[in-house]
């Protein structure tokens, strides 16, 4: 088979396209042909590292958390899952060497999700760790709800700093899809076309706008949660907005690893941060958030694609150092790569 594979960190030239045996999979285990796969901000970093030329975790690393496919075999114990299944796949290379860029991908079960019959590949394949992240977002305040889904958020305000990405339009998806009224922050007229095309009900163009006075026109009473991707921008912002009780979701450090909060506005408010990193949320939350996104999938309540506000772009497996390279460069959208031959035709 097919497989992209490195064994020292670097650029994404270390990227080689290598041919392997087909792995058997173990007890436990369920072995997919993938036909896309998804490509995220913490692929290129693992690549990358903390600098180049350095030995990869594994003499091998095959990258990429997320993808899509079929069920091509099952290991011994392995329930719920038949051959012939349409799947989707999260974390496939957390703490194990190989991920999604091979045509075949041995995995846990446990990180293996049923796929609905009306979603396409490049869908699933665009789950993972963004719609994950989302989801623990919207589900870490004191007052819950600690499962997503319809009438879970009716009444809460919920703002999305940095609508137009992967997390953002995620975010903005089971928001909604969860009953909230939802706003969000971005930085141009196009990426507000694509946060509304997501289904934000309200936009802030906050580089053009007074941010903190155009939320509180909308929310006067403040928002309930934020999904923040930008601590250290938006600390001084996020004081001015929140509602008593609100809550912060920190899923990212865009802009900087350090933040100032005004502590005496924020014991005022019974302000919760909550900060957070998909990979050490623990089983249980990421059951939660694979079962809850599935059933929003299913109706319908996260589609990706220019119409949906999540441009995609895609490369062929060969070219996976370009995609790596794409997202590394800030493309927006979700970069995908079609792994097999006919990945456009049986994603669609």
């Amino acid at each position: 088979m097919r497989a992209i594979a490195y064994s020292h960190t670097g650029p994404s030239s270390v990227l080689q396209l290598v041919e392997r045996d087909l792995t058997e999979p173990g007890p436990g285990d369920v072995r997919v042909r993938v036909v896309v796969s998804g490509v995220n901000p913490t692929d290129w970093k693992a690549r990358a590292g903390a600098g180049a030329g350095r030995a990869a975790p594994f003499p091998e690393v095959v990258p990429n958390q997320d993808g899509a496919g079929v069920v091509d075999a099952v290991g011994e114990g392995v329930t719920g899952f038949a051959v012939g299944d349409r799947v989707w796949v999260f974390l496939a290379a957390h703490e194990r060497p190989t991920g999604t860029a091979q045509e075949f991908a041995v995995l846990p079960a446990a990180r293996v999700v049923h796929l609905p019959d009306a979603a396409g590949f490049e869908l699933g394949a665009s789950l993972g760790v963004p719609a994950m992240t989302a989801h623990r977002a919207l589900s870490v305040h004191e007052d819950g709800p600690t499962r997503l889904g319809p009438g879970a958020l009716d009444g809460r305000i919920v703002l999305v700093a940095g609508g137009a990405g992967a997390v953002g339009h995620a975010a903005i998806q089971l928001a909604r899809w969860s009953g909230a009224q939802v706003i969000t922050t971005v930085s141009s007229p196009e990426k507000a076309a694509l946060a509304t095309a997501a289904g934000a009900h309200h936009v802030v163009d906050y580089r053009t706008d007074d941010a903190a006075k155009a939320i509180r026109a909308i929310a006067p009473h403040g928002v309930d949660q934020v999904v923040e991707v930008s601590p250290a921008r938006n600390g001084e912002l996020n004081g001015r907005i929140l509602a008593n009780h609100g809550s912060v979701s920190v899923y990212a450090t865009d802009g900087g690893t350090e933040m100032t909060l005004d502590v005496r506005r924020h014991f005022s408010l019974n302000v919760r941060y909550q900060f957070l990193l998909l990979y050490t949320v623990g089983d249980a939350a990421l059951a939660a958030a694979a079962e809850d996104i599935t059933r929003a999938v299913a109706d319908g309540a996260l589609p990706v694609g220019d119409d949906a506000g999540l441009p995609l772009t895609r490369f062929p497996l060969e070219r996976t150092a370009e995609a790596h390279d794409a997202v590394e460069a800030g493309t927006v959208g979700k970069v995908l790569i079609d792994v097999a031959a006919d990945a456009a035709k049986a994603a669609s």
